[in-house]
């Protein structure tokens, strides 16, 4: 039976019956991660919300002890067609430099909450890293 660890959403943001994260092993398995600021605001921009969705993201990877660095895969809802450009320009600013991430981008009908333009899940490697051997002389 393997053991299964849940990281819980920011005190004070209210959220539906979830974990922001889980870690089964080495996988730590994101949730999709909306544009809610650290008061459960929702800002009107793209930029804005794309932005809290990275401050979260790295929050809870950073809770589990990994950093972005450590994402294999990413999935991408996005609500409207016409911010494809711009999250791929803040996307490779986020999640960069390459070698990026394997990823996912869909443009869907809608997300939960209607002001919803953007929300994010991952799944990050906790595998330990080799560490390079000294070389003999």
């Amino acid at each position: 039976m393997s053991s299964i660890r849940h990281f819980a959403a920011p005190a004070g943001l209210k959220t539906p019956p979830l974990s922001f994260a889980t870690r089964v092993g080495d996988l730590l398995f994101v949730s999709g991660i909306p544009g809610f600021d650290d008061q459960g605001t929702l800002p009107d921009g793209f930029e804005a919300q794309f932005g809290n969705v990275v401050r979260n993201i790295k929050r809870v990877l950073g809770e589990a002890g990994a950093t972005m660095r450590d994402l294999a895969k990413v999935n991408v809802l996005l609500t409207r067609t016409s911010d494809v450009a711009a999250m791929n320009a803040l996307y490779a600013s986020a999640f960069g430099p390459a070698p990026y991430p394997a990823r996912t981008t869909c443009v869907v009908h809608a997300l939960p909450n209607p002001a919803m333009l953007i929300e994010i899940e991952c799944v990050a490697s906790l595998a330990p890293q080799p560490q390079p051997q000294p070389q003999p002389e």
